[in-house]
């Protein structure tokens, strides 16, 4: 059990470090996108480079924290059952819901994307828009690293499950453990 809990801080703790790295892309766009907007409407002029940045900084960060959102439990979820549900059954759901959902989802996003970025990669593509950026390839990639980001968590999910279940959450930090109903 001590294995499943070193397991289940080792991917939350990934998932942290890559969140709080590209939370950062959040100012980079503000910034770019306040340059571009003042660029455009104050000199009447602009970089199509730079209205691509904002744009592919955005898909970067948003792809790339995908995992640290679900860490948070910052993602969308029904629930008229989990939020006022025991730590046991909420736990079940978790596992269930891993193996269900998340596995399949994860499996079919990394088979069909695969081609799709190793295409753009082999021709190393770039921006459509004429004076775009190069590297659209790079972009591309984060499709992939959306489910591995996504399948880590669940997977450190589906493992503090499996420690809730056999009455072992102590062996997490309290910032792992699941809240408190009520």
């Amino acid at each position: 059990m001590k294995a499943l809990a070193f397991i289940v801080r080792f991917l939350s703790g990934i998932n942290q470090v890559i969140g709080q790295v590209f939370s950062w892309l959040t100012l980079g766009i503000v910034l770019v996108c306040f340059t571009v907007v003042v660029m455009r409407y104050v000199f009447s002029a602009g970089f199509v480079w730079m209205q691509d940045l904002y744009v592919w900084m955005n898909a970067v960060m948003f792809t790339g924290i995908a995992g640290y959102t679900l860490l948070k439990n910052g993602h969308v979820r029904v629930d008229i059952f989990y939020r006022k549900a025991t730590t046991r059954f909420k736990a079940w759901i978790d596992l269930i819901g891993f193996f269900i959902f998340m596995v399949p989802f994860s499996a079919v996003l990394l088979y069909w994307s695969w081609p799709y970025v190793q295409r753009s990669w082999s021709f190393m593509e770039g921006s459509r828009n004429i004076g775009g950026m190069p590297g659209l390839y790079v972009i591309k990639s984060f499709v992939i690293v959306f489910a591995v980001v996504i399948l880590m968590q669940g997977l450190a999910m589906a493992l503090r499950s499996v420690l809730v279940l056999a009455n072992r959450e102590d062996l997490l930090p309290p910032s792992m453990r699941y809240e408190e109903e009520g």
